[in-house]
């Protein structure tokens, strides 16, 4: 074992850059999460509700992928430096399925 390890202390102003950072990062998170807590409360009330199902089936959709992306986003740290990559071939992958549903779709009905 060596004796020459050297020990990287950080500066005040690190320090409290860091210290920020997080307490930003962990705010972002939270009211995230409390966001996605509200559209889930939102999707079952409207179900309790007892409204129709053509009015239903969408919202739940909708609500659905607002917590896709916001999941991507918030927790699974797209929105950091160096994710780019991943970023553009997830959307890319997104884009190609949902053209391919659209497409299955309007050959069926049309």
């Amino acid at each position: 074992m060596s004796n020459d390890a050297h020990v990287y202390v950080k500066t005040q102003t690190e320090y409290e850059y860091t210290r920020r950072k997080r307490r930003e990062d962990m705010r972002a998170q939270v009211t995230t999460f409390a966001i996605m807590i509200f559209l889930t409360l939102v999707s079952f009330t409207s179900v309790a509700a007892g409204f129709s199902k053509y009015y239903i089936v969408p919202i739940i959709l909708l609500l659905a992928a607002i917590q896709v992306v916001l999941q991507l986003y918030y927790f699974m740290h797209m929105s950091e430096k160096g994710h780019a990559v991943t970023t553009f071939f997830l959307y890319s992958a997104a884009t190609i399925g949902f053209t391919i549903l659209l497409t299955f779709l309007t050959i069926i009905w049309w």
